[in-house]
């Protein structure tokens, strides 16, 4: 199909995106390619999610193999492909907070996260950070800040929450309370803007969470992996008592993981939740084999290593246009001086895809596979784009 063939074929679709003007076909590594043939740079790895980028030999191989055996079996089955994601999510799962619950979204982990708090302590009440975002259905919708997702659902939805100012200790102890059900936190805003949360606030949300018997939960749907280790939380030394991630731990496939503790999980009642989809044998194995590459690729040194050699590098362009360059890993951001879109635009019309985090921010979410010649082709372009 042509790029007219495929516009025209998407028009059925209900109109809730923002189009960019390209039909992607093809991806081959860190690089994607349209329906004419053009190559684009990915920096973005589809919102955070192509964690070992696009037609990863070793990922194709595994899907392969699985199609063939077994695609789909609810969890009401004992599954081989579902254990052996369960056995490396084991290994990167901080100690103490290692029952799962598999879904299919990171908003649907976020939904049992929620769920699972307000039966553990009988409350309702959420605290949830100014600019965060975690996801668009009703319970989720709650705890996200943007009034934009929001307010056209206020009336109806399950709970309501108190949105403190991001890394503020003081707004945060004031706001949690006996009532309080859930600590809702992203360690690292992503649509907010690329917000790093300070060591000290986070450890602060663990200990009101404990003083006043409420869960924390932190969403790393979005930092999860990329930031140079499984949990940028638990590398700042702060374990809540349910992590809640998704996009990178599949490449790609529609999974979602929620992981509680001991005491959490043995509280939830059999049948108090479940999916149809969750925990099917292909995103099982292809979210163990996610994971085991990860490992034995120490792509959490990668992107470390990468991340600080990009975010320098853009650093050390002394643009005037800039205001800030933010981020950890391979999860940055620039904070633009004017609107952030023309810019987008600008990268893409060179052959570098990235993302928006609010109107003044662009966001770059790239494969954990990236190395120095991806960062320097970044670099290379955005010194042409933002120079004087």
């Amino acid at each position: 199909m042509n790029l007219d063939q495929i516009i025209a074929a998407d028009s059925a679709q209900i109109p809730l995106y923002a189009k960019r003007d390209i039909a992607l076909v093809r991806g081959e590594g860190n690089y994607l390619f349209d329906s004419d043939g053009n190559r684009y740079l990915d920096a973005m790895s589809n919102y955070g999610v192509a964690s070992l980028g696009h037609a990863h030999p070793a990922f194709t191989a595994a899907l392969v193999d699985q199609v063939g055996k077994l695609t789909t079996t609810h969890q009401s089955f004992y599954n081989d492909a579902r254990s052996q994601f369960l056995e490396e999510i084991a290994r990167i799962a901080p100690a103490g907070v290692g029952r799962s619950f598999l879904s299919n979204s990171g908003t649907e982990a976020i939904e049992s996260a929620l769920k699972f708090a307000r039966i553990a302590t009988g409350r309702s009440g959420i605290v949830a950070a100014k600019r965060g975002y975690h996801g668009r259905t009703l319970g989720a919708l709650s705890a996200t800040a943007e009034k934009k997702y929001r307010e056209p659902f206020e009336g109806i939805l399950g709970q309501q929450a108190t949105h403190v100012s991001f890394n503020d200790l003081e707004a945060l102890e004031a706001a949690v309370s006996d009532e309080t059900a859930a600590i809702v936190l992203e360690p690292v805003q992503g649509e907010g803007g690329i917000h790093l949360g300070d060591a000290a606030w986070l450890q602060r949300a663990a200990d009101l969470a404990s003083t006043y018997g409420s869960i924390l939960i932190f969403d790393e749907v979005q930092s999860g992996f990329r930031t140079g280790a499984p949990f940028y939380s638990v590398a700042q030394g702060v374990t809540p008592d349910i992590i809640v991630t998704a996009k990178a731990i599949a490449n790609g496939l529609p999974v979602g993981v929620t992981l509680v503790t001991d005491a959490i999980a043995d509280q939830v009642p059999g049948g108090a939740h479940g999916s149809t989809f969750g925990g099917n044998p292909l995103v099982s194995r292809g979210g163990a084999e996610t994971l085991r590459i990860m490992r034995e690729d120490d792509l959490y040194g990668q992107a470390a290593r990468v991340g600080s050699y990009v975010i320098a590098g853009i650093e050390a362009l002394g643009s005037k246009k800039v205001r800030a360059v933010r981020g950890t890993g391979l999860m940055f951001g620039i904070e633009l001086k004017a609107k952030a879109g023309p810019t987008l635009k600008a990268l893409q019309g060179r052959g570098i895809l990235a993302l928006m985090a609010g109107t003044l921010v662009i966001r770059f979410l790239p494969p954990m596979t990236w190395t120095e010649q991806q960062a320097d082709e970044l670099i290379a372009v955005l010194a042409d784009i933002l120079g004087d």
